[in-house]
């Protein structure tokens, strides 16, 4: 009778008794019972030891036993994600999955990649906001030179970040996170401007170079109807003042063609913005709606001169000012000079007379970089 007992096996996890005829498995160099093993362990998809199911490494698609882990495998430092030793990607003594590596290593950049879009940062209290994209070419995609340029953009905080742009010959695009009028007015763009053209870069002085002025949509209103009837009358404004708006875009009608056409002159708002919404020019329209949280003035052409680019904000501001305001009959009825009579700004109306749009007086003008 003791000869049995010392005989008999016993299962290490519930004390079930496993008789000469059952099977059993050793785990960790325990014998456990099939209904524990079936119920409490799982198997290394790797080395295929298996193990306790509480023990187990790996995510919802691998299961790893702690030494294939440890060994063979790590995980993503930003997100968390199982990556094999192969996949993983290394920085700063960190490892990442490819695409929180990329994320890291642009973040890092001076110059980002065209499609780098970080979250927004709201700089100046108002309803109205604008981000700039400010084109400059000449001086090179250098990271160098993109240094200095955020030194002084972004001495406080993270106002601007740069990007490639294939359309440029040898440049770079400078980005604003959203800003009220009134903040861009008191931020450092003529140090900027002044730096970019030290540097050897140009805007105006090329023929790639734009300035395109975001606006949010929902300044117009609290949904997207309401929105629809403002940028409806904005488009009505802009080509009925096409020739007036054309001239103060500084492009040639080529130009305009090619990257901010117009969608063509109809008796409403309405129609045109019907016609915008088929989508016939893709982004390179005058004013782009393609943008969910913002339409895009693409206008006008580039510039490192410090009152065309604050009076283009303005002009930008008072065309929604009136659009916000005035009925349709109203943005109808409104030839140009009684447009510029509304204007008090001192940059717009300056740039206005240097264009002869506003009153035809021979006034000193500085060159346009």
């Amino acid at each position: 009778m003791e000869e049995n007992k010392e005989n008999v096996l016993y299962c290490s996890h519930c004390g079930a008794i496993i008789s000469e005829d059952e099977d059993y498995e050793t785990v960790d160099g325990d014998i456990v019972c099939m209904d524990c093993v079936e119920q409490h362990t799982t198997t290394c998809d790797r080395c295929g030891a298996i193990i306790w199911t509480s023990e187990s490494y790996g995510d919802d698609y691998t299961t790893l036993c702690s030494h294939c882990y440890h060994n063979h495998y790590t995980r993503c430092s930003s997100c968390d994600t199982l990556l094999h030793e192969d996949d993983a990607y290394h920085l700063d003594g960190y490892d990442y999955c490819s695409d929180c590596y990329h994320d890291e290593v642009d973040k890092s950049r001076s110059i980002h990649d065209y499609g780098y879009k970080p979250d927004p940062i709201f700089y100046g209290d108002s309803q109205r906001y604008f981000g700039v994209e400010l084109e400059i070419d000449g001086a090179g995609k250098d990271s160098d030179n993109a240094d200095e340029i955020l030194a002084i953009a972004n001495k406080d905080e993270e106002h601007v970040y740069i990007k490639g742009d294939g359309s440029l010959d040898d440049g770079m695009e400078i980005v604003t996170h959203p800003m009220s009028l009134e903040y861009h007015k008191n931020y450092c763009w003529d140090n900027i401007m002044k730096k970019a053209i030290y540097l050897g870069y140009r805007s105006h002085q090329t023929s790639t170079c734009g300035l395109h002025i975001h606006v949010n949509r929902n300044c117009f209103g609290e949904d997207r109807d309401e929105q629809d009837v403002v940028i409806a009358r904005i488009l009505y404004f802009v080509e009925h003042h096409w020739n007036e708006l054309l001239r103060f875009s500084r492009r040639t009608e080529y130009s305009m063609n090619r990257w901010a056409a117009r969608y063509g002159f109809e008796k409403t708002g309405r129609e045109i913005l019907d016609k915008a919404k088929k989508g016939n020019n893709g982004r390179y329209a005058a004013v782009n709606l393609m943008n969910w949280a913002t339409i895009e003035f693409r206008l006008f052409r580039g510039t490192l001169k410090y009152n065309t680019f604050i009076a283009a904000l303005e002009l930008v501001d008072a065309i929604c000012d009136l659009a916000v305001n005035l009925t349709d009959e109203g943005i109808a009825k409104m030839s140009w000079s009684e447009f510029v009579d509304t204007i008090k700004e001192p940059e717009l109306i300056q740039y206005l007379k240097e264009r002869r749009l506003y009153i035809n007086e021979n006034i000193n003008t500085e060159e346009e970089m």
